[in-house]
């Protein structure tokens, strides 16, 4: 394309060669004046001559007006031929060929429309740079995202087993004394004999009993173990001590024990006589479910024991939620309803109930234990109810006992077993779970917050025996 526009340039200069000789001719009057004196016949010759360059300067004229008019469509068919450029290389090499070129003036509105594709092609380059820049950024940041995502992760991995191996920790530090009332026992037992026969069982047999597991208890696991001990022919003491843990796992094994406070709203009622720590269970218990974030409210119930309504309120204020609360003697069943009524008002996702202590051999005392869940009923039948008895790991048989009156009266979903680190009759939690068949879905293991933990067959039977 470009070609075709110089040949045009280089005709145009060839017309303009033959333009300027005519123009010389014209303006040769002296030549022409002279052949006037000499002879009439040059003169008409020489009319002619002019009459013919006249008709030559008109077809001239009509030939400017054609050039220009092929000038104007190459042109424009260079600009459209430059809009299609697309590499720097073809841009420059049409400024090259301009450059050649004599007649700049022309072709000025090509440079024009050159310098603005270049611009434009800038631009693009640019853009494209900057694009390529920004997703360049874009996929570091992707990177840098997925890292910190990956190590958070893996934080909270590690954060997690951190988490377990404290509880562990501390759930075999609560089980000392349990461990020595029955695992040590057992040791000494297997250690004494090189076989296992009936004396083997026997010996078994007692160290049970007297570590509160009940007879009934003691019994059933004696007659598993018996069955284990033919089915995998054990002739190997030690042997039995694995047989016996997995006897022990088994029992306490169980789907629904673990508290579910997920539906919101959800109440809870804590039952159980005096003394065995509702109050501080149902504190800690708050402290908890504060911490993950949900929106608490405490009910004092107990308002017949001395400083019990102090007592939640020093544990509320130590966890940042709020108390439901009347006078020292008024009536636990209006403490309740007030609460439930507030739990509404305020949308809260826990509510949590202490109630007064009771002795399960009292009739009177039981019955009033009734009308609570009746309110509970007919007031808040949308929430999930959990009624946790607490039973002191320290009365050994008698908590089978409370176990076995409170559930007649009540529907008791779960047992918390508190005080496990003060006893070392830790088989009762045996007895508990294999004579009433209720979970046991906490068990306090301490003094502090943490000591409060939920019940895992498996990590409890772990730290029983003795597993690091």
């Amino acid at each position: 394309m470009f070609k075709k526009l110089f040949k045009f340039n280089k005709k145009k200069q060839e017309e303009n060669k033959e333009v300027e000789e005519i123009v010389e001719n014209l303006e040769n009057k002296e030549g022409i004046d002279k052949l006037e004196v000499h002879n009439e016949e040059v003169k008409e010759e020489q009319k002619e001559g002019i009459e013919n360059a006249l008709t030559e300067e008109v077809q001239e004229n009509v030939l400017d007006e054609v050039c220009e008019a092929i000038k104007e469509e190459a042109i424009e068919e260079v600009k459209e031929d430059i809009k299609n450029l697309e590499t720097k290389d073809e841009i420059e090499e049409a400024k090259g060929l301009i450059a050649e070129s004599e007649s700049k003036e022309e072709l000025e509105e090509v440079k024009d429309a050159i310098e603005e594709i270049e611009v434009k092609g800038e631009v693009k380059d640019v853009n494209s740079d900057t694009k390529e820049d920004s997703e360049e950024i874009s996929t570091a940041k992707e990177v840098d995202l997925d890292a910190i995502q990956e190590k958070s992760e893996v934080q909270d991995e590690v954060d997690d087993k951190e988490k377990k191996v404290s509880l562990f920790s501390r759930l075999k530090q609560g089980l000392t004394k349990a461990k020595q009332g029955i695992t040590d026992k057992i040791d000494t037992v297997l250690k004494s004999y090189t076989k296992v026969d009936e004396d083997l069982l026997e010996d078994l047999e007692e160290v049970l009993i007297t570590a509160d597991v009940g007879v009934n208890t003691t019994m059933d696991m004696i007659d598993k173990l018996r069955d284990a001990i033919k089915a995998k022919g054990i002739t190997d003491p030690q042997d039995v001590r694995v047989e016996l843990q997995n006897i022990v796992e088994d029992i306490l094994t169980s789907e629904n024990s673990k508290l579910d406070v997920e539906h919101s709203p959800t109440i809870i009622l804590m039952v159980g006589v005096n003394g065995v720590g509702k109050t501080t269970t149902i504190g800690k218990l708050a402290n908890r479910y504060k911490s993950e974030g949900k929106k608490v409210l405490l009910a004092a119930g107990d308002t017949f024991r001395a400083a019990a309504i102090e007592q939640l309120e020093v544990w509320a204020n130590r966890s940042n939620v709020d108390i439901i609360k009347h006078q020292e003697g008024a009536d636990p069943g209006a403490v309740i309803f007030d609460a439930i009524k507030a739990a509404k008002a305020r949308k809260v996702d826990l509510l949590i109930c202490d109630t007064a202590g009771r002795l399960h051999n009292k009739a009177n005392l039981m019955n009033e234990l009734g009308k609570v869940f009746k309110i509970v009923d007919r007031e808040f039948p949308e929430a999930k109810r959990e009624v946790l008895l607490v039973v002191d790991a320290t009365t050994g048989q008698n908590a089978v006992s409370q176990v076995k009156t409170f559930k007649e009266v009540a529907d008791i979903t779960g047992i918390v077993l508190t005080k496990l680190d003060g006893t070392a009759k830790g088989g009762v939690v045996l007895a508990v779970k294999s004579e009433v068949n209720v979970p046991v879905k906490l068990i306090g293991v301490g003094e502090g917050v943490e000591d409060l933990q939920d019940f895992d067959a498996k990590a409890f039977s772990d730290a029983l025996f003795g597993k690091n």
